[in-house]
Protein backbone atom coordinates (compact mmCIF):
# COMPACT_ATOMS: atom_id res chain seq x y z
CA UNK A 1 0.00 0.00 0.00
CA UNK A 2 1.49 3.18 -1.03
CA UNK A 3 2.28 5.90 1.52
CA UNK A 4 0.10 9.24 1.14
CA UNK A 5 1.17 12.29 0.79
CA UNK A 6 -0.69 15.63 2.30
CA UNK A 7 -0.19 18.97 0.75
CA UNK A 8 -0.43 22.46 2.80
CA UNK A 9 -2.72 24.76 1.72
CA UNK A 10 -0.23 27.08 0.55
CA UNK A 11 1.15 24.51 -1.28
CA UNK A 12 -2.22 23.47 -3.05
CA UNK A 13 -2.95 27.14 -3.73
CA UNK A 14 0.66 28.18 -5.04
CA UNK A 15 0.08 25.02 -7.68
CA UNK A 16 -3.72 26.54 -8.64
CA UNK A 17 -2.26 30.15 -9.00
CA UNK A 18 0.60 28.73 -11.47
CA UNK A 19 -2.39 26.80 -13.32
CA UNK A 20 -4.08 30.25 -13.45
CA UNK A 21 -1.04 32.23 -14.45
CA UNK A 22 -0.18 29.76 -17.70
CA UNK A 23 -3.28 29.19 -18.98
CA UNK A 24 -3.62 30.78 -22.15
CA UNK A 25 -7.29 31.63 -21.80
CA UNK A 26 -6.92 33.28 -18.89
CA UNK A 27 -3.89 36.23 -19.56
CA UNK A 28 -6.36 38.00 -21.11
CA UNK A 29 -9.98 37.92 -20.50
CA UNK A 30 -12.78 39.78 -22.27
CA UNK A 31 -15.67 40.05 -20.30
CA UNK A 32 -18.60 41.85 -19.65
CA UNK A 33 -20.95 42.44 -16.19
CA UNK A 34 -22.38 44.97 -13.68
CA UNK A 35 -19.92 47.13 -11.57
CA UNK A 36 -21.36 46.09 -7.72
CA UNK A 37 -19.44 46.97 -4.25
CA UNK A 38 -17.85 49.81 -5.73
CA UNK A 39 -16.38 52.48 -3.54
CA UNK A 40 -14.11 55.54 -5.29
CA UNK A 41 -10.42 55.81 -3.44
CA UNK A 42 -9.24 58.83 -4.66
CA UNK A 43 -5.56 58.20 -5.90
CA UNK A 44 -5.29 54.65 -5.41
CA UNK A 45 -6.17 51.06 -6.36
CA UNK A 46 -9.88 50.44 -7.04
CA UNK A 47 -11.61 46.92 -5.56
CA UNK A 48 -14.75 46.02 -6.57
CA UNK A 49 -17.08 42.88 -8.14
CA UNK A 50 -18.10 41.91 -11.85
CA UNK A 51 -21.78 40.05 -12.15
CA UNK A 52 -24.48 39.36 -13.93
CA UNK A 53 -27.88 37.35 -13.01
CA UNK A 54 -26.26 33.85 -12.18
CA UNK A 55 -22.27 34.84 -11.45
CA UNK A 56 -19.75 37.02 -9.45
CA UNK A 57 -16.15 37.68 -9.18
CA UNK A 58 -13.70 39.64 -7.83
CA UNK A 59 -12.14 42.63 -9.71
CA UNK A 60 -9.02 44.75 -8.77
CA UNK A 61 -7.68 47.98 -11.04
CA UNK A 62 -4.30 49.25 -9.77
CA UNK A 63 -4.11 53.25 -9.68
CA UNK A 64 -1.71 53.13 -12.88
CA UNK A 65 -4.68 51.40 -15.05
CA UNK A 66 -7.65 53.10 -13.33
CA UNK A 67 -5.99 57.08 -13.93
CA UNK A 68 -6.79 56.13 -17.79
CA UNK A 69 -10.17 55.81 -17.44
CA UNK A 70 -11.93 58.70 -19.02
CA UNK A 71 -15.52 58.20 -17.17
CA UNK A 72 -16.15 57.48 -13.39
CA UNK A 73 -17.61 54.13 -12.76
CA UNK A 74 -20.54 53.74 -10.83
CA UNK A 75 -22.77 51.20 -9.18
CA UNK A 76 -25.14 49.16 -11.07
CA UNK A 77 -23.01 50.27 -14.63
CA UNK A 78 -22.46 47.58 -16.99
CA UNK A 79 -19.08 47.85 -18.49
CA UNK A 80 -16.64 46.11 -20.57
CA UNK A 81 -13.23 45.06 -19.29
CA UNK A 82 -9.89 43.82 -20.40
CA UNK A 83 -7.73 41.85 -18.37
CA UNK A 84 -6.17 38.69 -16.48
CA UNK A 85 -7.60 36.09 -14.27
CA UNK A 86 -5.54 34.77 -11.43
CA UNK A 87 -5.65 33.77 -7.72
CA UNK A 88 -4.97 36.00 -4.76
CA UNK A 89 -3.37 33.60 -2.23
CA UNK A 90 -4.27 35.10 0.96
CA UNK A 91 -7.43 34.78 0.59
CA UNK A 92 -7.90 31.80 -1.93
CA UNK A 93 -9.85 33.44 -4.24
CA UNK A 94 -9.90 33.93 -7.76
CA UNK A 95 -10.02 37.31 -9.46
CA UNK A 96 -9.70 39.43 -12.46
CA UNK A 97 -6.84 42.76 -12.97
CA UNK A 98 -8.48 44.34 -15.18
CA UNK A 99 -6.16 46.39 -17.39
CA UNK A 100 -9.06 48.28 -19.55
CA UNK A 101 -12.19 49.44 -18.62
CA UNK A 102 -15.15 51.56 -20.88
CA UNK A 103 -19.43 51.47 -20.91
CA UNK A 104 -20.86 48.31 -22.73
CA UNK A 105 -23.09 50.31 -25.15
CA UNK A 106 -21.74 54.03 -24.81
CA UNK A 107 -17.69 54.15 -25.78
CA UNK A 108 -16.11 55.50 -22.40
CA UNK A 109 -15.35 59.30 -23.80
CA UNK A 110 -18.91 59.73 -24.14
CA UNK A 111 -19.30 58.63 -21.18
CA UNK A 112 -17.18 61.09 -19.24
CA UNK A 113 -17.94 63.57 -21.33
CA UNK A 114 -21.57 63.33 -20.13
CA UNK A 115 -20.40 63.03 -16.69
CA UNK A 116 -18.68 66.09 -16.83
CA UNK A 117 -21.45 67.89 -18.76
CA UNK A 118 -23.61 67.13 -15.79
CA UNK A 119 -21.62 67.82 -13.06
CA UNK A 120 -20.50 71.45 -14.49
CA UNK A 121 -24.27 71.93 -15.02
CA UNK A 122 -25.39 71.05 -11.79
CA UNK A 123 -22.92 73.87 -10.58
CA UNK A 124 -24.19 76.79 -12.36
CA UNK A 125 -21.00 77.00 -14.83
CA UNK A 126 -22.97 76.60 -18.24
CA UNK A 127 -25.74 78.98 -17.11
CA UNK A 128 -23.68 81.42 -15.46
CA UNK A 129 -23.76 84.99 -16.62
CA UNK A 130 -21.75 85.16 -19.97
CA UNK A 131 -19.02 88.56 -20.33
CA UNK A 132 -19.81 90.53 -23.29
CA UNK A 133 -17.45 90.68 -26.42
CA UNK A 134 -15.65 93.35 -27.09
CA UNK A 135 -17.12 95.52 -30.09
CA UNK A 136 -13.55 97.31 -31.07
CA UNK A 137 -10.68 95.50 -29.52
CA UNK A 138 -7.58 96.33 -29.92
CA UNK A 139 -5.34 93.37 -29.19
CA UNK A 140 -6.45 89.57 -29.53
CA UNK A 141 -4.82 86.20 -28.06
CA UNK A 142 -5.44 83.06 -29.90
CA UNK A 143 -4.60 79.71 -28.51
CA UNK A 144 -4.29 77.10 -30.89
CA UNK A 145 -1.89 74.93 -32.43
CA UNK A 146 1.46 77.31 -34.46
CA UNK A 147 1.15 75.04 -37.56
CA UNK A 148 -2.40 74.56 -38.10
CA UNK A 149 -4.87 76.14 -40.42
CA UNK A 150 -6.61 77.81 -37.23
CA UNK A 151 -4.08 80.52 -36.53
CA UNK A 152 -3.96 81.13 -40.44
CA UNK A 153 -7.78 81.26 -41.17
CA UNK A 154 -8.39 84.49 -38.11
CA UNK A 155 -5.09 86.15 -39.25
CA UNK A 156 -6.68 86.61 -42.79
CA UNK A 157 -10.65 87.31 -41.59
CA UNK A 158 -9.31 89.72 -39.16
CA UNK A 159 -6.64 91.42 -41.77
CA UNK A 160 -9.55 91.25 -44.15
CA UNK A 161 -12.62 92.81 -41.78
CA UNK A 162 -10.50 94.87 -39.04
CA UNK A 163 -6.88 95.49 -39.90
CA UNK A 164 -6.26 97.59 -36.99
CA UNK A 165 -6.68 95.08 -34.25
CA UNK A 166 -3.50 92.83 -33.23
CA UNK A 167 -3.53 89.18 -33.24
CA UNK A 168 -0.87 87.55 -30.84
CA UNK A 169 -0.52 83.77 -30.78
CA UNK A 170 -0.38 81.87 -27.46
CA UNK A 171 0.93 78.49 -29.60
CA UNK A 172 0.09 75.25 -27.36
CA UNK A 173 -0.65 71.33 -28.04
CA UNK A 174 -4.39 71.25 -29.03
CA UNK A 175 -4.27 66.66 -28.59
CA UNK A 176 -2.75 64.23 -26.80
CA UNK A 177 -0.87 63.89 -23.65
CA UNK A 178 -0.07 67.06 -21.89
CA UNK A 179 -2.74 68.81 -23.99
CA UNK A 180 -5.48 70.22 -21.52
CA UNK A 181 -2.45 71.20 -18.91
CA UNK A 182 -0.51 73.44 -21.78
CA UNK A 183 -3.63 74.86 -22.80
CA UNK A 184 -5.04 76.18 -19.30
CA UNK A 185 -0.84 77.33 -18.88
CA UNK A 186 -1.56 79.53 -22.04
CA UNK A 187 -4.69 80.61 -20.54
CA UNK A 188 -3.49 81.95 -17.15
CA UNK A 189 -0.16 83.52 -19.13
CA UNK A 190 -3.08 85.49 -21.50
CA UNK A 191 -4.43 86.76 -18.39
CA UNK A 192 -1.13 88.04 -17.01
CA UNK A 193 -1.04 90.04 -19.90
CA UNK A 194 -4.09 91.81 -18.65
CA UNK A 195 -3.34 94.07 -22.21
CA UNK A 196 -6.62 91.77 -24.11
CA UNK A 197 -9.58 92.10 -24.94
CA UNK A 198 -10.74 88.84 -26.34
CA UNK A 199 -9.31 85.46 -26.32
CA UNK A 200 -9.64 82.82 -28.94
CA UNK A 201 -9.16 79.37 -28.08
CA UNK A 202 -9.87 76.75 -31.03
CA UNK A 203 -8.43 73.80 -33.31
CA UNK A 204 -9.67 71.85 -36.15
CA UNK A 205 -11.88 69.33 -36.84
CA UNK A 206 -11.20 65.52 -35.16
CA UNK A 207 -12.43 62.36 -33.51
CA UNK A 208 -13.77 62.59 -29.98
CA UNK A 209 -10.23 61.68 -29.06
CA UNK A 210 -8.45 64.39 -30.63
CA UNK A 211 -10.63 66.89 -29.31
CA UNK A 212 -10.83 65.50 -25.98
CA UNK A 213 -8.77 68.02 -24.21
CA UNK A 214 -11.25 70.83 -24.75
CA UNK A 215 -13.34 68.15 -22.72
CA UNK A 216 -11.30 68.27 -19.69
CA UNK A 217 -12.66 69.69 -16.41
CA UNK A 218 -9.06 71.82 -15.59
CA UNK A 219 -9.89 73.40 -18.80
CA UNK A 220 -13.42 74.25 -18.39
CA UNK A 221 -13.02 75.44 -15.04
CA UNK A 222 -9.85 77.99 -16.37
CA UNK A 223 -12.18 79.17 -18.93
CA UNK A 224 -14.94 79.72 -16.99
CA UNK A 225 -12.75 81.34 -14.30
CA UNK A 226 -11.05 84.16 -17.09
CA UNK A 227 -11.40 87.32 -16.71
CA UNK A 228 -11.02 88.06 -20.50
CA UNK A 229 -14.24 87.16 -22.82
CA UNK A 230 -13.70 83.68 -24.04
CA UNK A 231 -14.50 82.85 -27.89
CA UNK A 232 -14.48 79.03 -28.36
CA UNK A 233 -13.95 77.17 -31.92
CA UNK A 234 -12.99 74.10 -31.58
CA UNK A 235 -13.79 71.23 -34.44
CA UNK A 236 -16.55 71.49 -37.19
CA UNK A 237 -20.27 72.68 -36.32
CA UNK A 238 -21.89 69.61 -35.30
CA UNK A 239 -18.39 69.40 -32.43
CA UNK A 240 -19.75 70.73 -29.21
CA UNK A 241 -17.18 70.80 -26.53
CA UNK A 242 -17.39 71.71 -22.98
CA UNK A 243 -14.75 74.32 -23.51
CA UNK A 244 -18.18 75.34 -26.08
CA UNK A 245 -20.48 75.28 -23.29
CA UNK A 246 -18.76 77.27 -20.66
CA UNK A 247 -16.81 79.78 -23.23
CA UNK A 248 -18.73 82.91 -23.55
CA UNK A 249 -19.89 82.89 -27.07
CA UNK A 250 -19.41 79.73 -29.62
CA UNK A 251 -18.15 79.71 -32.79
CA UNK A 252 -18.81 77.43 -35.52
CA UNK A 253 -15.74 77.54 -37.34
CA UNK A 254 -12.24 79.38 -36.30
CA UNK A 255 -13.29 82.31 -39.40
CA UNK A 256 -16.73 82.87 -37.37
CA UNK A 257 -14.53 83.24 -34.47
CA UNK A 258 -12.54 86.25 -36.06
CA UNK A 259 -16.05 87.22 -37.51
CA UNK A 260 -17.59 87.66 -33.46
CA UNK A 261 -14.22 89.12 -32.45
CA UNK A 262 -13.75 92.06 -34.80
CA UNK A 263 -15.96 93.91 -36.93
CA UNK A 264 -16.09 95.32 -40.46
CA UNK A 265 -13.27 97.83 -40.34
CA UNK A 266 -15.04 99.99 -43.67
CA UNK A 267 -18.51 99.22 -42.61
CA UNK A 268 -18.11 100.56 -39.07
CA UNK A 269 -16.03 103.42 -41.24
CA UNK A 270 -19.53 103.82 -43.32
CA UNK A 271 -21.66 103.55 -39.95
CA UNK A 272 -19.36 106.85 -38.43
CA UNK A 273 -20.31 108.86 -41.83
CA UNK A 274 -23.99 108.01 -41.65
CA UNK A 275 -23.94 108.95 -37.34
CA UNK A 276 -21.51 112.14 -38.31
CA UNK A 277 -24.30 112.86 -41.15
CA UNK A 278 -27.25 112.00 -39.00
CA UNK A 279 -25.56 114.08 -35.98
CA UNK A 280 -25.11 117.30 -38.42
CA UNK A 281 -28.16 117.13 -39.35
CA UNK A 282 -29.93 116.44 -35.58
CA UNK A 283 -27.89 119.84 -34.83
CA UNK A 284 -28.56 121.66 -38.03
CA UNK A 285 -32.24 121.22 -37.24
CA UNK A 286 -31.99 121.78 -33.71
CA UNK A 287 -29.86 125.54 -34.15
CA UNK A 288 -33.02 125.65 -36.73
CA UNK A 289 -35.30 125.40 -34.19
CA UNK A 290 -33.61 127.38 -31.17
CA UNK A 291 -33.53 130.28 -33.78
CA UNK A 292 -37.19 130.18 -34.56
CA UNK A 293 -37.38 130.17 -30.86
CA UNK A 294 -35.29 133.08 -30.38
CA UNK A 295 -36.95 135.12 -32.63
CA UNK A 296 -40.40 134.20 -31.31
CA UNK A 297 -39.03 135.58 -27.83
CA UNK A 298 -37.90 138.47 -29.51
CA UNK A 299 -41.10 139.73 -30.75
CA UNK A 300 -42.38 138.99 -27.39
CA UNK A 301 -44.29 142.05 -25.82
CA UNK A 302 -41.89 141.36 -22.47
CA UNK A 303 -39.09 142.20 -24.80
CA UNK A 304 -40.80 145.12 -26.61
CA UNK A 305 -42.56 146.63 -23.59
CA UNK A 306 -41.35 145.15 -20.61
CA UNK A 307 -42.99 146.94 -17.76
CA UNK A 308 -46.21 144.58 -18.88
CA UNK A 309 -44.18 141.84 -17.65
CA UNK A 310 -44.74 143.28 -13.92
CA UNK A 311 -48.15 144.85 -14.22
CA UNK A 312 -49.92 141.84 -12.65
CA UNK A 313 -47.39 141.90 -10.12
CA UNK A 314 -47.58 145.23 -9.00
CA UNK A 315 -51.09 144.90 -8.53
CA UNK A 316 -51.14 141.83 -6.40
CA UNK A 317 -48.71 143.85 -4.82
CA UNK A 318 -50.99 146.66 -3.84
CA UNK A 319 -53.62 143.63 -2.65
CA UNK A 320 -51.50 142.11 -1.16
CA UNK A 321 -50.40 145.18 0.43
CA UNK A 322 -53.91 146.09 1.29
CA UNK A 323 -55.03 143.27 2.62
CA UNK A 324 -51.58 142.67 4.88
CA UNK A 325 -53.26 145.75 6.51
CA UNK A 326 -56.38 145.11 7.10
CA UNK A 327 -55.18 141.74 8.95
CA UNK A 328 -52.75 143.69 11.02
CA UNK A 329 -55.63 145.98 12.14
CA UNK A 330 -57.80 143.11 13.05
CA UNK A 331 -55.05 141.56 14.77
CA UNK A 332 -53.85 144.13 16.51
CA UNK A 333 -57.69 144.82 17.73
CA UNK A 334 -57.35 141.80 19.40
CA UNK A 335 -54.55 142.14 20.63
CA UNK A 336 -55.79 145.16 22.25
CA UNK A 337 -58.68 143.78 23.95
CA UNK A 338 -56.80 140.92 25.20
CA UNK A 339 -54.59 143.46 26.86
CA UNK A 340 -57.21 145.33 28.22
CA UNK A 341 -58.85 141.94 30.12
CA UNK A 342 -55.28 140.85 31.16
CA UNK A 343 -55.34 144.33 32.58
CA UNK A 344 -58.18 144.06 34.39
CA UNK A 345 -57.95 140.52 35.76
CA UNK A 346 -53.67 142.43 36.50
CA UNK A 347 -55.75 145.06 38.80
CA UNK A 348 -57.64 142.60 40.41
CA UNK A 349 -54.54 140.43 41.34
CA UNK A 350 -52.64 143.23 41.45
CA UNK A 351 -50.15 142.80 45.12
CA UNK A 352 -51.10 146.76 46.04
CA UNK A 353 -54.73 145.77 46.61
CA UNK A 354 -54.04 142.72 48.26
CA UNK A 355 -51.67 144.60 50.71
CA UNK A 356 -53.91 147.22 51.40
CA UNK A 357 -56.50 144.14 52.09
CA UNK A 358 -54.10 141.98 54.39
CA UNK A 359 -53.01 145.50 56.19
CA UNK A 360 -56.69 146.14 57.15
CA UNK A 361 -56.93 142.45 58.00
CA UNK A 362 -53.76 143.18 60.23
CA UNK A 363 -55.14 146.41 61.53
CA UNK A 364 -58.81 144.24 62.57
CA UNK A 365 -56.64 141.22 63.96
CA UNK A 366 -54.76 143.08 66.19
CA UNK A 367 -57.91 144.79 67.85
CA UNK A 368 -59.05 142.14 68.24
CA UNK A 369 -56.33 140.20 70.11
CA UNK A 370 -55.87 143.63 72.01
CA UNK A 371 -59.60 143.40 72.86
CA UNK A 372 -59.51 139.39 73.68
CA UNK A 373 -56.06 139.98 75.54
CA UNK A 374 -58.41 142.62 77.82
CA UNK A 375 -61.19 140.57 78.01
CA UNK A 376 -59.10 137.42 79.03
CA UNK A 377 -56.94 139.67 81.59
CA UNK A 378 -60.61 141.23 82.97
CA UNK A 379 -61.83 137.66 83.37
CA UNK A 380 -58.53 136.43 85.36
CA UNK A 381 -58.57 139.47 87.86
CA UNK A 382 -62.20 139.48 88.42
CA UNK A 383 -61.23 135.56 89.33
CA UNK A 384 -58.32 136.16 91.26
CA UNK A 385 -60.22 139.05 93.67
CA UNK A 386 -62.81 136.49 94.12
CA UNK A 387 -60.81 133.89 94.75
CA UNK A 388 -58.59 136.29 97.56
CA UNK A 389 -62.30 137.19 99.05
CA UNK A 390 -63.06 133.50 99.25
CA UNK A 391 -59.10 132.97 101.00
CA UNK A 392 -60.06 135.73 103.13
CA UNK A 393 -63.32 134.37 103.59
CA UNK A 394 -61.60 130.83 104.49
CA UNK A 395 -58.56 132.40 106.55
CA UNK A 396 -57.57 131.47 110.16
CA UNK A 397 -56.32 134.97 111.18
CA UNK A 398 -60.06 135.90 110.21
CA UNK A 399 -61.64 133.55 112.23
CA UNK A 400 -59.29 134.37 115.05
CA UNK A 401 -60.02 137.98 115.21
CA UNK A 402 -63.58 136.71 116.26
CA UNK A 403 -61.99 135.29 119.40
CA UNK A 404 -60.90 132.02 117.82
CA UNK A 405 -57.88 130.02 117.87
CA UNK A 406 -55.60 126.91 117.24
CA UNK A 407 -53.52 124.70 119.01
CA UNK A 408 -50.55 123.16 118.00
CA UNK A 409 -47.52 120.38 119.42
CA UNK A 410 -44.16 120.07 118.12
CA UNK A 411 -45.88 122.35 115.30
CA UNK A 412 -48.22 120.42 114.20
CA UNK A 413 -51.93 121.53 114.13
CA UNK A 414 -54.27 119.82 116.39
CA UNK A 415 -57.42 118.50 114.82
CA UNK A 416 -59.05 116.09 116.86
CA UNK A 417 -58.49 115.75 120.68
CA UNK A 418 -57.09 111.76 119.73
CA UNK A 419 -53.95 113.39 118.83
CA UNK A 420 -53.27 114.79 122.67
CA UNK A 421 -52.85 113.53 126.12
CA UNK A 422 -52.97 114.32 129.68
CA UNK A 423 -49.64 116.18 130.60
CA UNK A 424 -48.84 116.94 127.38
CA UNK A 425 -47.43 120.38 126.33
CA UNK A 426 -49.52 122.21 123.93
CA UNK A 427 -49.44 125.98 122.39
CA UNK A 428 -52.26 127.85 121.99
CA UNK A 429 -51.95 130.20 119.33
CA UNK A 430 -54.48 133.64 119.28
CA UNK A 431 -54.90 136.37 117.59
CA UNK A 432 -51.99 139.08 118.82
CA UNK A 433 -49.60 136.33 120.38
CA UNK A 434 -49.13 132.22 121.22
CA UNK A 435 -49.87 130.72 124.64
CA UNK A 436 -47.86 127.73 126.12
CA UNK A 437 -50.24 125.30 128.69
CA UNK A 438 -50.21 121.95 129.81
CA UNK A 439 -53.30 119.64 129.30
CA UNK A 440 -54.27 118.79 132.97
CA UNK A 441 -57.28 116.91 131.56
CA UNK A 442 -59.46 115.77 128.20
CA UNK A 443 -62.89 115.58 128.09
CA UNK A 444 -65.02 114.67 125.32
CA UNK A 445 -67.76 115.57 124.06
CA UNK A 446 -70.95 113.64 124.42
CA UNK A 447 -71.75 113.80 121.27
CA UNK A 448 -68.64 112.61 119.77
CA UNK A 449 -68.53 109.77 122.95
Amino acid sequence: MTEKTYLTVSALTRYLKKKFDVDPYLGRVYLTGEISNFRMRPRAHQYFSLKDKEAKINAIMFRSAFDKVKFKPEEGMKVLVVGRVSLYEASGNYQIYVEKMEPDGVGALYQAYEQLKRKLAAEGIFSAPKKDICRFPRRIAVITSRSGAVIKDIMTTVRRRYPIAQIVLFPALVQGEGAAKDIVGRIKQVEEYGNFQTLIIGRGGGSIEDLWPFNEEIVARAIYECKIPVISSVGHETDVTIADLVADVRAATPTAAAELAVPVLSEEIIKIEQLRLRLYHSLKAQLQLKRQALQKLRNSYVFKQPGRLYESYLQKVDYLQKQIIQLMRVDLNKKEQQQMQLFSQLQKQAPTEKLHLLLKQVIYLKQRLFSAYENYFKTKRQKLCSAVANLEMLSPLRVMARGYGYATVDGKVVRSITQLSPAEKISFHIQGGTIDAKILNITEDEQNG
